[in-house]
């Protein structure tokens, strides 16, 4: 599954920074604005413990992590949904994305100059949301003019659904919300909302880029943006960019964990950000463990075994015939998929079976 992160944000604000923390694809970290003007892309693994646990115990050819691209999107500024600065262009690659990392500047530092001239993330964060829900009302006004008519004279009931969900979005957005405010009940409305792709419907993560000093614990500047966002549907994380990028330059994975107790932190912010993203776009990871590889897989929370068996081959998805699982507490005890059966533990599921976090499966299926 080919999923993206966005990362945004003004200029300066320590996106590139952190994208070079997350990818070894090198953006230029530059003190002015629009020094990445293509979207750099990084494809990034996702850290999980429990792969490596698997593979002490299966011995595999080869140990094959799950991944999520982040994508690093040049830095907007004011009137960027009327064409300003890389406005169009910034619109269109974030428009691309599945979810959003909105970075915000919470550090003070004499020597990287604000965009604006002073420090206020809660004033960085409106701009952009400003501008995105411009773009958004733009895009709902247009559609409004084309259903209207038949809303409101036609008796067309879809057009009427079509409506209803227009003008509620019409409503947040005039009041200065963003679309992922508005909740909308019935299977047909949320359908009608997904297929508008409207920007500030995607799911957000506030990046909070701190000092090194408030890493741990932030500082006055997140306590405004948590202050900020607590009505909004969204989750913020603290990171010290500069210092990720300081631990990431240590050669060792023993030097980078003692650079980390040093500033008292248990996990790097790249990995809490990565492992972040990956729950923001409501994914999960199943395993499938042999001595070829064991492999992470990746999948929207709440899906069947069918469609879990489809991230493999689509032959799985279209023959499916049933699911071996075995959990991954049980695997873990018992050391290996033979002890795990003759423990009697490992379980047959069908075409309704709802796979869940950490699943180790094997798919039966004929085409």
């Amino acid at each position: 599954m080919a999923l993206q992160c966005g990362i945004v944000g003004l200029p300066n604000v320590g996106k590139s920074t952190l994208f070079n923390c997350l990818s070894n694809a090198k953006a230029q970290a530059a003190n002015f604005p629009f020094c990445t003007i293509e979207p750099n892309v990084g494809v990034i693994t996702v850290p999980d413990e429990r792969l490596n646990k698997l593979a002490e115990l299966v011995h595999p050819q080869r140990i094959v992590p799950t991944t999520v691209e982040i994508v690093d999107i040049a830095g907007l500024v004011k009137g960027a949904s009327k064409g300003e600065g890389l406005g169009n262009k910034f619109l269109a690659n974030i428009r691309e994305t599945d979810a959003i990392l909105h970075v915000l500047r919470c550090f003070d530092d004499d020597n990287v100059t604000h965009v604006d001239g002073s420090v206020n993330p809660v004033r960085d964060k409106e701009i952009i949301d400003y501008e995105l829900q411009l773009k958004d009302l733009d895009t709902i006004d247009a559609r409004i003019q084309k259903v209207q008519k038949q809303a409101q004279t036609g008796g067309d009931k879809a057009a009427k659904q079509a409506y209803d969900v227009l003008v509620k979005y019409k409503e947040a957005l005039e009041q200065g919300k963003s679309a992922r405010t508005v909740q909308f009940e019935t299977k047909d409305e949320q359908k009608i909302a997904r297929e508008l792709f409207l920007l500030t419907s995607k799911p957000v993560m506030y990046v909070c880029n701190v000092d090194e000093a408030s890493a741990v614990s932030g500082n006055k500047y997140v306590d405004m943006v948590r202050e900020a966002v607590k009505d909004e549907n969204a989750e913020i994380l603290i990171v010290a960019a500069k210092t990720e990028s300081d631990i990431a330059e240590l050669e060792t994975y023993e030097d980078r964990q003692m650079f980390l107790a040093e500033v008292g932190l248990e996990e790097s912010g790249v990995a809490r950000l990565i492992k972040s993203a990956y729950k923001l776009l409501n994914l999960e990871t199943y395993f499938t463990a042999g001595v070829q590889e064991v492999r992470a897989w990746t999948y929207e929370k709440g899906w069947k075994a069918p469609q879990c068996a489809g991230v493999i081959h689509t032959d799985f998805e279209k023959g499916f015939i049933r699911a071996e699982v075995i959990k991954y507490d049980d695997f873990i005890q018992y050391g290996s998929e033979a002890a795990v059966k003759e423990a009697g533990k490992l379980g047959v599921e069908g075409k309704e079976y709802i796979v869940q976090d950490g699943d180790i499966m094997h798919f039966r299926f004929n085409v």
